[in-house]
């Protein structure tokens, strides 16, 4: 990353960012997903159904983006993978359900979208599981 920037940088602090952006990104996403966790654990499987695969389907799709994927993120486990199902699922936030909306419904998505690209460009850093698994 220093050398896309175009000078030197401490490498110990673009991991402890990537470590903090890691840790804000899934975090964060966990307080929208526990809810949904809660709600399909419940049995309740009424949800928005955007792309016509069944309410069902689209909530388990979610949770597995917005807690399974957060949590791997967090810890820095497959992390690049891990942003894929919240990149999809981000993207079409933004772009399908609230398509119609104001830009200020769209923005925490694209926020998170931004945050989950960011991720996947430049991986977990030093401080993550998945370093540490290949380390050892």
């Amino acid at each position: 990353m220093s050398k896309l920037l175009g000078h030197r940088t401490n490498a110990a602090v673009e991991n402890i960012g990537l470590l903090i952006l890691r840790l804000a990104a899934g975090g964060l996403m966990l307080v929208h997903g526990i809810p949904k966790l809660q709600q399909l654990l419940s049995g309740n499987f009424s949800f928005v159904d955007p792309l016509g695969v069944g309410e069902a389907t689209t909530l388990i799709l979610a949770v597995f983006a917005e807690v399974v994927c957060s949590v791997l993120i967090i810890l820095g486990a497959a992390t690049r993978l891990a942003t894929i199902p919240l990149i999809a699922t981000m993207a079409v936030a933004a772009f399908i359900v609230h398509s119609a909306d104001p830009f200020q419904q769209k923005e925490m998505a694209l926020l998170y979208l931004v945050l989950y690209i960011t991720i996947l460009v430049f991986g977990g850093g030093k401080f993550s599981l998945g370093k540490y698994l290949r380390r050892n």
